[in-house]
């Protein structure tokens, strides 16, 4: 991931997020400038009859991350994707996308930035019944005004890209769910958007498809490197998908970090609790595990880099008969050995 520049030379995020906040109820706005919005989203409602969806949210997306956001249900997750897009519209707060201001663009501006710079995929696929596959996928397109040979092409493109060759001419109810989702990726996808939004897209499909079509995402990310960010409340899914995740609860950001981040320094009880059965052998990387260097070490033991996963290092690691070096960049920053590897696989035997 990278960050793009602005006209000063300045990185730009693709997201910027900031003092983000919405209260439903009729008097919300006079609420954000009160004594009551420090008020627990149980007693606010209590007192107000107002409830809290989102709470003072702010974060940073790069260009080309794929950022996730989970939480449990309830947790504000799909209220805050839809304020992302104006779906639904903020209290308070800003949100910019690749230093355009969401939150203030005109009615023409907004509908013209979800049409080309912004797609969303969602749990309900939404594809047209009475649309053959194809035609399903060119249909931004085609309310976007573009000419029917150009927007067919594109859709042959996105068709071959999800690997639908062949189902083209068949309508929705003639696929499987898995299928049917692949539809609304390559729809996604070709409007050719700036942003990719995913609401929860896979958690009414059958686990063994749902696996299929998260290595879908990670192929279709390395092939097409679109910014993406993915709501789940499935945190195996989270960690298999995320550059980094964002954790809520009640509204709020508990945590925000890698991967490896979230499982190795858990932010409270809320995300320890998150994680407690995450094998950590698949998640952690070796600067969780090493120990420091002394200067005795052979110059001559393997090299690893220090973001490697500790499963994919066992094997190196077993196979050696001392210390290993770890290394950031040319620095050399750790050892490991096997009883480091060991530590890690007897902890995860102990919670299994």
């Amino acid at each position: 991931m990278t960050l793009s520049m602005d006209k000063t030379g300045t990185e730009t995020p693709a997201l910027h997020v900031e003092g983000l906040w919405k209260i439903f109820g009729p008097k919300a706005d006079k609420i954000i400038n009160s004594s009551d919005a420090q008020l627990s989203r149980k007693e606010l409602q209590e007192k107000t009859g107002h409830v809290v969806g989102i709470r003072d949210v702010g974060f940073d997306v790069a260009d080309g991350e794929v950022f996730v956001v989970m939480g449990l249900s309830g947790s504000g997750k799909s209220t805050l994707v839809r304020l992302l897009t104006r779906l639904i519209e903020p209290t308070a707060g800003t949100v910019q996308l690749y230093g355009e201001d969401i939150t203030a663009m005109s009615d023409k501006a907004l509908l013209d930035t979800r049409r080309r710079k912004v797609s969303m995929v969602f749990q309900h696929f939404g594809l047209l019944p009475h649309r053959k596959v194809i035609d399903n996928i060119a249909f931004g397109l085609e309310v976007r005004g573009e000419a029917k040979s150009g927007r067919r092409n594109r859709a042959q493109e996105m068709v071959d890209l999800v690997g639908l060759s062949g189902y083209e001419n068949n309508y929705p109810d003639q696929l499987s769910g898995g299928m049917q989702q692949r539809v609304g990726l390559a729809r996604a996808l070709a409007a050719n958007p700036e942003v990719l939004m995913f609401d929860e897209p896979f958690s009414a499909l059958d686990p063994l498809i749902r696996r299929d079509m998260q290595s879908e995402v990670i192929r279709l990310h390395e092939e097409v490197g679109k910014t993406m960010v993915f709501i789940t409340h499935d945190l195996s899914e989270a960690l298999k998908l995320g550059d980094r995740i964002l954790i809520m609860r009640d509204g709020e950001i508990v945590q925000i970090g890698t991967p490896d981040e979230v499982v190795g320094a858990p932010a409270d009880e809320y995300v320890r609790d998150f994680t407690s059965e995450v094998p950590k052998s698949h998640v952690l990387t070796l600067k969780w595990v090493m120990r420091k260097p002394t200067g005795a070490e052979s110059a001559d033991s393997p090299v690893l880099p220090v973001g490697t996963i500790v499963r994919d290092a066992a094997r190196a690691v077993l196979d050696y008969d001392g210390p290993c070096r770890v290394v950031d960049g040319d620095e050399l920053v750790g050892v490991i050995d096997d009883e480091d590897i060991l530590r890690v696989v007897v902890a995860e035997e102990g919670t299994s």
